[in-house]
């Protein structure tokens, strides 16, 4: 499955912390932040989405929702969330549908050894679904507040 060459999103259906199933549609009607992150619980992921929950307001004032991403299950998903405290859905995705869909799901290499798993990936999506900005190989440090300060210019334009 690929994303579609108009930039709209792919037929899915997940389970999310949300008890409603992640479809495609859950992306329409708002912007959406849909970022893609290798592990719940680990150091990078759990700064990610905590810089995420700090500016969910800022986000939410924008007509924005966020949803986070990776392979985990739904119990690992509620377990972080709640460990956490996010006040946004994630995504389980095991089968890697939606990350192969947007091209996150790749080779990877560590200590000498490759492996299948999702390289840290933001997609800033419009109120139809389509791709309008994307950021790959995503440093942690101050991603949130360019995922913010990009829909702030972009809402501010039209």
């Amino acid at each position: 499955m690929t994303q579609s060459t108009d930039g709209l999103l792919p037929s899915v259906q997940l389970e999310s912390t949300n008890p409603q199933p992640f479809t495609s549609q859950t992306l329409t009607g708002h912007y959406s932040v849909l970022y893609f992150y290798p592990k719940d619980s680990t150091p990078g992921c759990t700064t990610e989405g905590l810089d995420f929950q700090r500016l969910l307001p800022e986000f939410k004032q924008l007509g924005a929702e966020i949803y986070g991403v990776s392979l985990d299950s739904i119990k690992r998903h509620e377990n972080f969330k709640n460990k956490q405290g996010f006040e946004f859905d994630l995504v389980s995705d095991p089968e890697a549908s939606l990350c192969s869909a947007f091209g996150v799901y790749q080779l990877k290499k560590n200590f000498g050894k490759e492996y299948m798993g999702i390289v840290r990936s933001t997609f800033l999506l419009d109120p139809q679904g389509k791709t309008l900005h994307e950021w790959r190989k995503v440093k942690v440090k101050g991603h949130a507040e360019e995922v913010l300060e990009t829909l702030k210019e972009i809402t501010t334009a039209l």
